[in-house]
């Protein structure tokens, strides 16, 4: 799609380097709230290439040690509402959004019985005795209704929704940001672990997570061991079984040894997969930092700006905040017009 030069001159041309959940959800968040914005993602790889992909998808939020609760909680509540009104429309099957109920459950009752978000998903209680018996050695049970996104169609209706409203997408590395300059006025970097090369962060590490995909159809609620080393999320089309956390690997070669394991911690909780079809095995990288990333900042070099916003860092828990998180770097944009106005006006001058 070639861009249309009379029409986007007086555009802000923003830049949004990364194609997975983080980047495609705010680069759509910033076409459909700043319309004086022209917006082209920027990424070596999209679905079904990307570390979302291998997510579950759950919304079942993970702390982030660094990051205000409060915060936390904001962009949770924001990002099941906006995917709640999608599981509610005609949209709902295309963008593989849906509702599932289940269970969390603890080998003893954790320190928090009711989480920062137990308000925000639908219909949360303590289990009682009689379904906790199902779970032999735990003895504490959170029952809840959330939302699951199926990330091999979610990626795709996003990146398909945000050309529909103007959107470009370029599929190319970015080896050095200070390439992007002059052809655009903003970077939003949503590169998660592309940020130690691209902008010298060497906070942020991988933690890698490996899962099965089985064929198991009779499995129709989630569980998830409160530790989050076990967990059991029925699908569209499949089953996904977890998992792994091994910091500072990057391999994205899944390991036959982790697989029979986790087959059999999943196999502990739920004995009736045993002898499901496993129909894939799949490895990924969380982009992981003891805080998310949200903020302005100016690269200065040779006497040349180059605004930047940078949003990432999600680490597991993508898609429990990533609408919220979009919201909050679109917002950090619109304040940073008027300056990129003026910046445009003087090195005209």
């Amino acid at each position: 799609m070639s861009h249309d030069p009379i029409m986007s001159a007086q555009k802000i041309q923003v830049a949004v380097i990364g194609g997975g959940l983080v980047g495609l959800s705010t680069a759509l968040c910033i076409i459909e709230c700043l319309p004086q914005c022209s917006v082209t993602v920027i990424s070596e790889e999209f679905s079904p290439n990307t570390t979302g992909d291998v997510a579950a998808g759950c919304l079942i939020p993970h702390v982030y040690p660094d990051t205000p609760l409060h915060q936390q909680k904001a962009w949770f509540k924001e990002t099941f509402n906006y995917l709640f009104k999608i599981a509610n429309s005609s949209e709902a099957s295309e963008a593989g959004i849906y509702l599932i109920s289940g269970w969390q459950i603890f080998k003893s009752a954790p320190k928090e019985v009711y989480p920062f978000w137990s308000e925000t998903v639908l219909g949360f209680r303590i289990m009682d005795e009689t379904e906790l018996a199902k779970f032999q050695s735990y003895k504490f049970g959170q029952a809840f209704t959330t939302l699951k996104c199926q990330a091999s169609q979610y990626l795709p209706w996003m990146e398909k929704r945000f050309k529909s409203k103007g959107g470009y997408v370029e599929k190319r590395k970015v080896i050095d940001v200070w390439d992007l300059h002059g052809t655009y006025d903003v970077v939003v970097n949503c590169s998660g672990l592309g940020s130690r090369d691209l902008f010298g962060d060497q906070s942020i590490y991988p933690v890698q997570g490996q899962v099965l995909e089985v064929n198991a159809p009779w499995i129709k609620h989630f569980i998830r061991d409160g530790d989050g080393s076990t967990y059991i999320y029925p699908g569209i089309s499949y089953v996904t079984l977890g998992g792994t956390r091994k910091k500072d690997d990057w391999s994205c070669l899944p390991n036959a040894q982790t697989s029979k394991v986790i087959l059999e911690r999943c196999c502990h909780l739920e004995p009736s997969l045993y002898g499901a079809p496993v129909i894939q095995e799949k490895a990924g990288l969380r982009p992981t930092r003891s805080a998310l990333r949200i903020v302005k900042d100016v690269l200065v070099k040779n006497g040349q700006q180059l605004p930047v916003i940078h949003n990432y860092g999600h680490g597991g828990g993508g898609f429990s905040i990533h609408w919220g998180t979009a919201n909050e770097a679109t917002k950090l944009l619109q304040q940073l017009i008027p300056f990129i106005h003026h910046f445009k006006l003087v090195s005209k001058l």
